[in-house]
């Protein structure tokens, strides 16, 4: 025995060792078991969220059931594993949550169509198309809307035997120097070189229910054969004048069609705008074509541009959307409900691509098809604001008209009339100013590192170094255009204008320039673009006058739009 307890005195560890393994092992097994009543709670919550979930698609299904007979008392109970979530759930008596708004009267459904559809006389037709005419008083009838024959949401169609007509727009122009008086001018596509076509309007007024016919006295074409894409069967952009019989100047037609006989039953019917200034006419309206961003998310950038051109004296900014991204759409709703910006739909008539990505890509490849539709906004735009604004310009949202020593348009725009009257004493069609390139990779040559203090999404106020050379007096220059005297404009002048010969004032670069914010030239400049305009740059800090404001504007809309922080899970990435 003696022997035994040595050699388990041995193998055994000391009293003070056994107490310290025993305490690890009662520990261990405390440990453990914290960890298997957390986990179970897991679990548990596991389990009553999956609970909850079935109860939610449960509770949805019994709403998705509920019928008429609310009043039947059979109910289907439903446990909810929760304190707080408990109780019976009767799918006979259960209220969906659905739209119960009353059913909107035909009268404000034509009030809610109107502002989508604003060239179609949507109100005028609700308001008369009861009335009747007497019979034998007239060869023809007011055309129903459901009986007008549509083209791509925003374009009516007239067949003719001599070309098919595409109609956007109708307009009264009353202006004191239109040598042709009272006029209503529609614009459009035809599909025929020189329309031979005879046709005549049909102009509707309020007080009457029998149509005043006129004879179509024109087709301005507004494009030059030389520029490409003259070709019969193309859709060509036209502007076509009926006069207002002298019995009824001074009245406002409510909407015109457009036929090849006086009796015909219309196809098309136009609401005829004339837009008067509300009290006093303002200073300065931008237009611009069609947006054709459906991938690129400029959002940053156009936000950028449109606060400085309100800082630099644009009233409002009228912009036409074809397709953009779903940031950018976020930045146009925004300045619309502030009241700076208008947005108008638009699509390509005819034959063209209306849907979306395919439509940008027929843009991108037919490049001469894509300047000819541009014509119509910039043109709709002219005869929409003629009466509200001073000056009507076509910019580019990559393009800002700069004052050199002014601080604002409204003060250049008196120097630049002053100087013009002195070199001819007759008032311009347009004022244009030359082009300049500030190109991207500019601001990389020269400053690598960028300015510090302008927050880098600011592309312009960050791209101070522009072309030492301007591209040649005339070429790919931008107008401040006289709506008194305009008839059809361009991109760049106008090809028409009332009174005789169109007049343009090239404005001294002392006093203002076209600032073009570009990747690289245009594609007609490319080959020379690197020695005449990239070789040689000066650093302009013009627009750095106006920084503070832009910073602190731009800024502000971005974070209300949730660019930054945390709202930024509103944005699309």
């Amino acid at each position: 025995m003696a022997i035994l307890g040595q050699t388990l005195a041995r193998v055994l560890p000391s009293r003070p060792c056994r107490r310290t393994l025993g305490l690890i092992t009662i520990w261990t097994c405390f440990c453990w078991v914290v960890f298997r009543v957390s986990n179970d709670d897991h679990l548990l919550t596991s389990y009553y969220q999956a609970e909850k979930v079935n109860m939610n698609t449960r509770e949805l299904l019994g709403r998705i059931m509920t019928g008429k007979a609310e009043n039947n008392t059979m109910s289907t109970p439903v446990t909810v594993g929760s304190t707080t979530e408990s109780g019976e759930f009767n799918i006979l008596e259960a209220v969906p949550y659905i739209d119960r708004s009353p059913k909107l009267s035909e009268a404000d459904l034509v009030k809610k169509l109107q502002p989508q559809m604003p060239n179609l006389p949507i109100v005028y037709w609700q308001e008369n198309k009861k009335k009747k005419v007497n019979k034998n008083s007239s060869c023809t009838k007011y055309p129903d809307i459901y009986d007008l024959h549509f083209n791509n949401k925003y374009w009516q169609v007239m067949e003719t035997s001599n070309g098919t007509f595409h109609l956007y727009g109708a307009y009264l122009d009353v202006r004191s120097k239109n040598r042709l008086g009272p006029t209503v001018r529609i614009l459009g596509m035809i599909n025929r070189l020189e329309p031979k076509v005879k046709t005549f309007c049909q102009l509707w007024f309020s007080d009457s229910k029998e149509p005043v016919f006129s004879k179509v006295l024109e087709y301005k074409y507004i494009w030059y054969k030389k520029w490409g894409n003259y070709k019969q069967g193309l859709f060509q952009p036209y502007l076509l004048a009926c006069q207002l019989p002298k019995t009824h100047w001074g009245k406002a037609p409510a909407s015109v069609s457009i036929v090849e006989h006086k009796c015909d039953v219309a196809t098309n019917n136009l609401r005829v705008i004339y837009n008067k200034p509300e009290g006093e006419k303002k200073k300065f309206a931008v237009c611009v074509k069609g947006l054709d961003f459906p991938d690129d998310d400029l959002s940053i950038r156009l936000t950028e541009w449109i606060e400085v051109l309100t800082t630099l004296g644009a009233d409002k900014i009228f912009l036409y959307n074809l397709e953009v991204h779903p940031n950018v759409t976020k930045v146009l709703d925004y300045y619309t409900s502030k009241g700076l910006v208008d947005v108008t739909p638009i699509s390509l008539p005819g034959y063209q691509p209306n849907l979306p990505v395919l439509q940008h890509m027929y843009l991108k490849s037919k490049l001469n098809n894509k300047r000819q539709n541009e014509l119509i906004p910039y043109n709709d735009c002219l005869y929409r604001n003629m009466y509200r604004y001073e000056y009507i310009a076509l910019l580019d949202i990559d393009e800002v008209i700069m004052p050199i020593k002014h601080n604002n348009w409204a003060d250049m725009m008196e120097e630049v009339v002053t100087s013009s009257l002195k070199v001819k004493n007759e008032t311009r069609a347009s004022w244009n100013f030359r082009n300049v390139y500030f190109m991207d990779e500019m601001l990389d040559l020269h400053e690598p590192e960028h300015f510090k203090d302008i927050p880098p999404y600011l592309h312009m106020m960050q791209h101070v170094y522009r072309s030492a050379n301007y591209t040649k007096p005339g070429q790919y220059v931008k107008c401040f255009h006289n709506p008194e005297k305009a008839l059809i404009l361009h991109n760049h002048f106008p090809l028409g204008c009332l009174g005789g010969v169109c007049t343009s004032y090239p404005v001294d670069t002392s006093l203002a320039h076209l600032q073009h914010y570009r990747q690289d030239c245009v594609s007609t400049l490319k080959k020379s673009c690197k020695n005449d305009f990239k070789s040689v740059s000066v650093k302009d800090t013009t627009i750095w006058r106006w920084k503070d404001a832009v910073i602190q504007r731009t800024t502000e809309a971005l974070s209300k739009l949730g660019f930054f922080g945390s709202n930024s899970d509103n944005v699309v990435r």
